[in-house]
């Protein structure tokens, strides 16, 4: 079973939170699931050197608020707050509403999967060997001394072969269907030169804090 469900999905309301907060009718619904996956594409392409970890929405009657959980604030805020500002403007015009931008840091970021999954694919795209790229970031989630156990896998034409394969490392445990268990995963895409698209999963059993 732990291989076929979501593993954030399964633990909703037990160790895991919604990312979006607001209540509509049915008829609506749709229409602002939408909106918030255009917001949080839009961030993840404009600010993805921010290293993000985390977008939460929430739908207020005449606002909406976006609050950021991210490695490096500054890169979002900007010099003298012109970048923030500029993300600000776009993002009512995209949604066409008034949208309030939230920064908050995140502390160890080695221990995070989005942040994890994120740099692998970042390493992937300049043409990294993924076993290295694996290999560094698992030693580094270890050697914070926050998890009980981390698996990655990067699947795909790898090194350009022709047919495509998934490479494994992993190290301590990861309960698959406990529900208590603190189980932060990710999936994210590489566009490899010459190689197509590489998908990144990332498993961390974090510590509680």
């Amino acid at each position: 079973m732990g291989q076929k469900i979501h593993p954030t999905g399964m633990r909703l309301h037990v160790t895991k939170n919604w990312k979006s907060y607001w209540f509509v009718s049915k008829d609506q619904y749709g229409d602002l699931a939408y909106n918030d996956y255009r917001i949080r594409k839009f961030i993840r392409k404009e600010l993805r050197p921010a290293g993000i970890q985390r977008i939460e929405i929430k739908r207020f009657m005449k606002k909406i608020e976006v609050i950021l959980r991210v490695a490096r604030p500054g890169v979002v805020i900007g010099r003298g707050g012109s970048q923030i500002e500029s993300i600000k403007e776009k993002l009512n015009k995209l949604v066409e509403g008034k949208v309030e931008l939230k920064v908050t840091e995140v502390k160890e970021p080695d221990t995070y999967a989005l942040l994890i999954a994120d740099r692998i694919a970042e390493q992937l795209e300049r043409r990294s060997i993924p076993k290295r790229a694996m290999i560094s970031e698992l030693d580094k989630a270890v050697n914070s001394g926050k998890i009980y156990g981390i698996r990655i896998w990067v699947a795909g034409r790898i090194k350009g072969a022709e047919i495509a394969r998934t490479e494994k490392v992993h190290w301590g445990r990861i309960p698959l269907q406990t529900l208590n268990a603190d189980i932060d995963y990710a999936f994210t895409e590489a566009q490899v030169p010459n190689a197509g698209k590489q998908g990144v999963k990332v498993w961390v059993y974090r510590k509680e804090s």
